[in-house]
């Protein structure tokens, strides 16, 4: 198991653009709304959020407006359990909010994200902006390759960010989570694979690493290549089958030191909101790895909290450990089980 840091001020910090987040009621379309639900949203938090909410101590490093639309951000984030210790607050008269437009389909109508982040205030942000103490407060640094699709300049940041926290001796968590409609294939492969040789925990799709990636062979293979290729001491792979917008099935594999692990899947999850339940799958892994100590334990946890998040509306997870639990017993049970939780 992985030796970590120990008496950090923080068990999990991510680093990420936390947007505004605005949907139409129900099942309407953008195009027909005449109102919008105001939430919270990103990658990196939603991973925090629910790793907090399980029972880790975390927090964020992002940079948002100093408005009253950066102080709602900012009251989110505190709700998600999350510390606002590292925040930085944008007062320049360029200052914005991300946003992104978020619309729930129904068969044959698929979802749809629709962004407005160009220019936000996370894209602005500096080294000098971070407080240097951040580097040795966490046993666990993640990022996704979202925050490298914004803007080059958050690119460079990015990396510095990700070395400072790697010579500390703080375990590099990297989600792939291409975004096609951030950055081409051509423009992210080569930066994505730049920053493999400093992750310790890779979380990437089956189809990202086919297509975006080009890795080819079976999923072990493929797996087996990035802790070959670059080092990497875990490798995740979800693998989500859309039956319709509504009706998912969900697995994942993990590679730990030579062996591989998986469960039986989730089947015929109802999906009430789908944004952040890859990130859930992440939060439950690094609560597992952390506070069990167990990679079986880890998919587990991941595994439940991702099919439960899709059943949560808005971005972030809202459960606990306790509830996770009783969702991974009654998966793992056979024969009549009870109807209601009472």
């Amino acid at each position: 198991m992985f030796e970590f840091k120990q008496d950090t001020d923080f068990d999990l910090i991510g680093m990420g653009e936390v947007m505004l987040r605005l949907s139409p009621p129900g099942k309407e379309k953008i195009s027909q709304s005449e109102t919008f639900e105001k939430n919270a949203g990103g990658s990196e938090l939603n991973v925090v959020s629910g790793a907090a909410m399980l029972g880790l101590r975390s927090a964020i490093i992002t940079k948002i407006p100093k408005s009253k639309m950066g102080h709602f951000i900012r009251n989110k984030i505190r709700y998600g359990n999350v510390s606002d210790d590292h925040l930085v607050y944008d007062m320049s008269p360029e200052r914005r909010l991300g946003i992104y437009y978020y619309e729930s389909g129904v068969y044959p109508r698929k979802s749809t994200c629709i962004y407005d982040r160009a220019n936000s205030s996370m894209c602005s942000l500096s080294l000098d902006e971070i407080n240097p103490d951040v580097f040795n407060q966490t046993k666990i640094f993640h990022i996704s390759s979202i925050t490298l699709a914004l803007d080059p300049h958050l690119r460079e940041v990015s990396l510095e960010v990700i070395k400072k926290f790697k010579e500390t001796g703080t375990l590099i968590s990297f989600d792939v989570n291409y975004r096609a409609a951030l950055w081409s294939e051509e423009e992210a492969k080569p930066v994505i694979e730049s920053i493999f040789p400093y992750v310790d925990l890779l979380f990437v799709s089956e189809e990202t690493s086919r297509r975006m990636l080009r890795r080819t062979g079976t999923l072990e293979e493929i797996m087996q290549g990035y802790a070959n290729d670059y080092g990497c001491k875990l490798v995740a792979t979800t693998r989500r089958e859309v039956v319709s917008p509504t009706r998912h099935n969900f697995n994942s594999k993990i590679l730990f030191e030579g062996e591989f692990y998986e469960e039986h899947p989730y089947k015929e999850i109802e999906v009430i909101d789908r944004i952040g339940s890859g990130d859930a799958y992440l939060a439950g892994v690094l609560y597992g790895l952390i506070k069990d100590r167990d990679i079986v334990r880890a998919l587990e946890v991941g595994n439940a909290l991702s099919a439960v998040k899709n059943t949560v509306q808005g971005d972030m997870s809202a459960s606990s450990i306790d509830e996770i639990r009783q969702v991974i017993n009654s998966h793992k049970a056979t024969g009549p089980q009870d109807e209601m939780v009472r």
